[in-house]
């Protein structure tokens, strides 16, 4: 199984809902809460280019947000990319 990584926030809706997807397929991952943490939004803006959370990376595989997630899964690539 491939390390997942999900940059969040603490109130986000689309985090919350990638979260629920990883954890409906029982995959463990690092979260990185980058509400309060200036060094770690840099760290995924620079990583992902975005600015924008969630940002999901399987392996170092930037994913994107939830709707790429959530697009992988439907398209029946999801399960492909996490078992690398």
């Amino acid at each position: 199984m491939m390390d997942v990584t999900i940059y969040t926030t603490r109130f986000c809706p689309y985090c919350v809902r990638a979260k629920a997807l990883l954890d409906s397929k029982n995959v463990s991952y690092a979260e990185i809460d980058v509400d309060k943490d200036r060094e770690q939004r840099t760290v995924m803006e620079q990583r992902s280019g975005q600015t924008s959370v969630p940002q999901i990376f399987i392996g170092e595989q930037h994913i994107g947000g939830c709707d790429d997630l959530h697009l992988l899964e439907v398209a029946g690539e999801l399960d492909t990319r996490l078992a690398g």
